[in-house]
């Protein structure tokens, strides 16, 4: 029984394979030739009437035993080759002969250009009036949006200076123009083409983005600098090493005074990752000196002198007093370190720390404390070169009056360059 089933399976694959490919090669018919040949050739000029491209003037159809032949010429090569195709799909056709060459007259090739020319302009007019009518919209909401932007208030309530408050009215342009360009899509049912414009916004923009990253990387910090306010103009600073009066703060950089007279700009992405240091964020700054005394004096008597000399200055604050420890004891002598508080933005602090170290070492020689040097030398000398010169007891003046002429040379600066300034008056505490 199983090989009988098999059987009947083979043999019934075997008839359908038969059948599929004599359907697939197609029987070409014996009788009636001529008939059938003359009902092709009516039908297919009957269809190249109507679709108007075609006719017998410029088109011939005929029917041989089912051979289809055209000759001609058309306006275009595309429509030429697409006959092919079509006489392909009446039944009985054989065979197409396509002898269809496109025509040489340029008139009739000019015709399908401008026929599309014709109707595009036809498409444009009925177009215009909707196209209008989003762009009056466009043009309102921007206009809105330019107008509250161009306004002083609340802005510059809200920014701590005019570059924030010019970065807010930035986007709230872009806001209303992209609010704009929505409505005008919304209005012309093309809304799809959004995501095509924000996708290619975003593509151009990452591009820009690595190509001025340094200049991207500069206005950031520039921002975040400008919020933060970690000093102000004549601020005497420290920033990745360098020492000076603060200018002004750019959008790209930040411009210091240095004690020597020079400019040095500081691009803004490196201040903002960089340590900064505000020796006139206080009014009070400490001074600080070191000593080598000699090991074997009263260190308790010489630590008390140098802590009464430096708090008499009358340039010393009264708070935080004056302090003097010992340091370290090694072969040469005893290395003490004294302190004092000065009230900076009175006074020098360089002046006054000068000023105490000559106050003290005439206080140690009185007491007869001997200051030494670590470093071994031979000194020959006259008897007569052997007296100390005595020094005197009246403080010398040590007010701020150079740097407050820094200051007063920044301040000018300041007025006679028209450069924007992210600086406020007012100084904001981290």
């Amino acid at each position: 029984m199983l090989r009988l089933l098999l059987l009947v399976v083979c043999l019934s694959f075997s008839v359908l394979g038969a059948a599929t490919a004599q359907e697939a090669n197609g029987p070409i018919t014996t009788t009636n030739v001529e008939e059938l040949d003359a009902q092709i050739a009516i039908r297919m000029r009957e269809i190249l009437g109507e679709l108007g491209d075609y006719g017998d003037v410029t088109v011939t159809v005929t029917v041989s035993d089912g051979v289809v032949t055209l000759r001609g010429t058309t306006e275009t090569a595309t429509d030429a080759a697409e006959l092919t195709p079509l006489v392909n799909r009446l039944e009985g056709v054989v065979a197409v002969k396509n002898e269809v060459t496109e025509t040489a007259e340029l008139s009739q090739r000019l015709n399908p250009a401008m026929e599309r020319f014709q109707a595009r302009i036809d498409q444009l007019i009925l177009f215009l009036p909707i196209a209008l009518i989003a762009l009056a919209a466009f043009a309102l909401i921007v206009f809105v949006g330019f107008l509250i932007a161009r306004a002083k208030q609340p802005w510059e309530r809200l920014a701590p200076n005019a570059f924030i408050a010019e970065i807010y009215r930035q986007l709230l342009r872009l806001a209303f123009v992209i609010i704009g360009i929505v409505v005008a899509l919304d209005i012309l049912d093309a809304t799809a083409l959004l995501s095509t414009i924000l996708g290619a916004a975003g593509i151009i923009g990452l591009a820009i983005g690595f190509a001025v990253r340094d200049t991207v990387e500069n206005f950031i910090a520039s921002v975040m600098l400008s919020f933060r306010q970690p000093f102000r103009p004549n601020d005497t600073v420290e920033i990745n090493g360098d020492q000076g009066k603060v200018i002004r703060l750019t959008s790209r950089a930040t411009i210091l005074l240095s004690f020597d007279g020079n400019h040095i700009r500081i691009p803004n992405a490196t201040v903002f990752k960089s340590r900064i240091i505000n020796f006139s964020q206080n009014d009070e700054r400490r001074i600080k000196f070191e000593l080598l005394i000699d090991r074997n004096c009263d260190l308790d008597k010489a630590r008390n002198l140098v802590v009464a000399t430096v708090q008499a200055l009358p340039f010393v604050v009264e708070t935080p007093g004056a302090q003097c420890w010992i340091e370290q004891l090694s072969t040469s002598g005893a290395e003490i370190c004294a302190t004092g508080w000065i009230n900076q933005h009175d006074t020098s602090i360089l002046l006054a720390k000068g000023e105490a170290l000559r106050q003290v070492k005439r206080v140690l020689q009185e007491a007869d404390i001997a200051l030494v040097d670590s470093s071994q030398v031979v000194v020959l000398k006259r008897d007569a070169d052997t007296a100390v010169a005595q020094e005197t007891t009246t403080v010398a003046e040590v007010e701020a009056t150079d740097d407050k002429a820094l200051d007063t040379l920044i301040d000018t600066e300041r007025e006679l360059e028209e450069t924007e300034d992210l600086l406020r008056d007012g100084r904001l505490k981290e």
